[in-house]
């Protein structure tokens, strides 16, 4: 059965059935998740000239945050690095570790030292940010990839200089993602909201009957992802919400793209004045504006308005399918999302 023609009172069933991982998948990235980090803790920098030690490995992406779907699967793997002692070592010197990295996993491959091969990606830039490759292993169904970004652990270096403000924000965010490294597993087994699997997957919104692939650019799946947490908060917040509800408030907040101006103040806000100036200039770009809640730099609903404009128009299609209607083909419905977002905005720029 099609997503598209899937009544909206089995939507639930469909995302288990068809979207989520299974058991067996999840164990086997966990798998992966744990022959790299033990590669990067125990083995990458064994034979660095000068010593190297990673102090921790901080899991995000798809599978660090339990959010992987059937047939997506990447994880973003942060080590911090003993000899960077300040931001700038860490722009100035990341380039090297990487180069180290990658060749340590190429090493592996030639030494058959785990029953995985690599997939290792070329960088672009000749001081890369990020290590790109996929792990590949018998055990596993498909590869998984994998971003490794060396960085530099300011909390664990208490006499660097740090405005106080900037001090502070890096500890909010050090709370707020202090529990990732212990209990990364929990998170991956823990169910997430079924409208948030839906629209974090790429084939969520395959193209009508009619209509032309979707093709590329499109936006984001970080901003779906996010787009779709904004809902819940201002429409919901109840867990055990109608997924066809949630589906259809996603997509309509796509086709109001134009306005989305959306952001959350729980680890910055417009108080500080450092911190407020940049807010301000964030929230004056061009929409969609959609600010990563961790970092105020990020913004993920940027770039190519293409992407938003394709997306919106299959929204819009999408919107009158039977996964969206009742048995007696009225319509679910959709939360009322209040635009709060937007007069918080008016309020400080």
């Amino acid at each position: 059965m099609e997503l598209r023609n899937t009544p909206a009172k089995d939507l639930d069933k469909f995302i288990k059935d068809y979207l989520q991982p299974d058991t067996s998948f999840r164990e086997q990235v966990k798998r992966a998740i744990h022959i790299i980090c033990s590669f990067l803790k125990e083995r990458c920098f064994r034979g660095a000239s000068h010593p190297v030690r990673v102090s921790k490995v901080v899991k995000g992406g798809s599978s660090g945050k339990g959010t992987a779907l059937r047939g997506q699967s990447d994880a973003d793997l942060v080590v911090f690095l003993s000899p960077l002692r300040s931001f700038q070592d860490q722009l100035t010197n990341r380039g090297e570790f990487i180069r180290e990295i990658r060749k340590q996993l190429e090493a592996c491959q030639r030494e058959t030292t785990f029953d995985v091969k690599f997939e290792v990606q070329n960088p672009r830039w000749s001081n890369p940010r990020v290590l790109s490759f996929v792990l590949y292993s018998p055990q596993l169904q498909e590869g998984v990839e994998f971003d490794v970004l060396p960085a530099f652990d300011a909390l664990a270096h208490p006499g660097v200089h740090l405005p106080a403000e900037r001090r502070r924000v890096l500890h909010l965010l050090h709370r707020a993602t202090a529990r990732l490294p212990e209990a990364p597993s929990s998170q991956a087994e823990e169910p997430h909201p079924p409208s948030e699997a839906l629209v974090s997957n790429g084939t969520a919104l395959p193209p009508g009957p009619c209509g032309p692939k979707l093709g590329k650019p499109l936006p984001q799946k970080y901003a779906l992802e996010l787009l779709t947490v904004y809902a819940w908060e201002q429409g919901s917040r109840e867990p055990g919400f109608m997924t066809a509800q949630g589906f259809q408030t996603v997509l309509k907040l796509v086709m109001n793209y134009r306005q989305l101006c959306i952001y959350w103040t729980s680890y910055y806000d417009s108080k500080t004045p450092e911190i407020g100036e940049y807010l301000k200039r964030q929230l004056k770009k061009p929409r969609p504006v959609i600010l990563d809640p961790a970092d105020p730099t990020g913004n993920v609903g940027g770039g190519d308005p293409e992407g938003w404009r394709r997306l919106a128009r299959e929204a819009e299609t999408w919107l009158s399918f039977p996964c969206f209607k009742n048995w007696d083909g009225s319509s679910v419905g959709s939360w009322i999302v209040p635009q709060k977002r937007l007069r918080e905005v008016k309020s400080f720029t």
